[in-house]
């Protein structure tokens, strides 16, 4: 059943026993959170024998069921949730208690079970600082950074950008409006931040050279998508990041490929971040490495 895709109903009508936790998406097929996480329990319950019946499980959920799968989650006692696209941004209003760190972003991705209600925290800014220095030897410190997205996963990148002290931000986004919310945002927390928004589609010719090119949009998760960005379009040799981790090849990192640019996909994310939910989730060190193995076995099955 973990690598099984769950619906609201399984929900309605779930009776497993044990500790269980679940990824929610929309769509969830791509997810390879459960064999990653199931991976690092089974690694744990050889250690200890208090989580031999945790398991991790995935269920489609569109945005109008969200809030109903909330509150059945919470019933049902699961004890951590995370949530992917679209529900990051949707969940924060529905959430009571809200850790400091994900406040500021306006988003979560972790829940963690309380009497009175989910916890909710926001654990993609440690896992893109991990995932960077993984995979591209870099730091968003002292970075010129040039972020496609300004959703939820954007949001998270943006904060942590500012956090990490980046040289400069510069926001592209579809949607103009959200953009320069979001550059209000970073202002309030640093007036003195760097931040200008564009119109990816046609980027300015005055972008910083060489600069840290982050995908935070959804584009590359089915192959018909356009690409966020033309790297052609951008100045010097920038380094480009994609946060989508499967297919494990988007058209953006085909194209920096191409170029000769260094890219990485959010694989090493995903699993950064990952770590970071069952720390919260089981108040312990997770073992890391077990989680990559499990994550990597997922991508070849999936």
């Amino acid at each position: 059943m973990a690598d099984d895709i769950l619906t609201l109903d399984d929900l309605r009508k779930w009776s497993v026993p044990g500790t269980a936790l679940a990824v929610l998406g929309h769509p969830i097929h791509h997810s390879v959170s459960p064999p990653m996480h199931n991976a690092a329990l089974a690694e744990m319950a050889a250690e200890s024998p208090a989580f031999s019946d945790w398991r991790y499980y995935r269920f489609e959920v569109p945005p109008d069921q969200l809030e109903t799968a909330l509150k059945l989650l919470h019933r049902k006692r699961f004890r951590g949730v995370n949530l992917t696209v679209p529900h990051k941004v949707i969940a924060f209003d529905l959430i009571k208690t809200i850790d400091p760190s994900a406040r500021s972003v306006g988003a979560v991705n972790t829940l963690r079970w309380h009497p009175d209600g989910y916890e909710g925290f926001n654990t993609d800014g440690y896992g893109l600082v991990q995932g960077l220095r993984e995979d591209l030897r870099t730091d968003l410190s002292g970075a010129d950074v040039i972020l496609l997205g300004a959703g939820g996963a954007g949001r998270g990148a943006a904060i942590e950008s500012i956090a990490q002290a980046c040289h400069s931000l510069s926001i592209g986004n579809r949607t103009r409006q959200r953009a320069e919310e979001l550059r209000t945002l970073l202002w309030q927390i640093d007036p003195a931040a760097k931040v200008r928004v564009f119109d990816p589609g046609s980027p300015p010719s005055d972008l910083p050279e060489d600069a840290l090119v982050i995908n935070a949009t959804s584009a590359g998760l089915k192959p018909t998508d356009p690409q966020p960005i033309n790297l052609s379009a951008l100045p010097g040799t920038p380094r480009v990041f994609d946060m989508i981790y499967n297919p494990a090849e988007t058209a953006l990192l085909g194209s920096a490929r191409s170029r000769g640019f260094a890219f990485a996909n959010g694989f090493s994310m995903l699993v950064y971040q990952g770590a970071r939910s069952l720390e919260i989730w089981s108040d312990t060190r997770v073992p890391v490495k077990a989680m990559f193995r499990g994550a990597r076995q997922g991508m070849a099955s999936n």
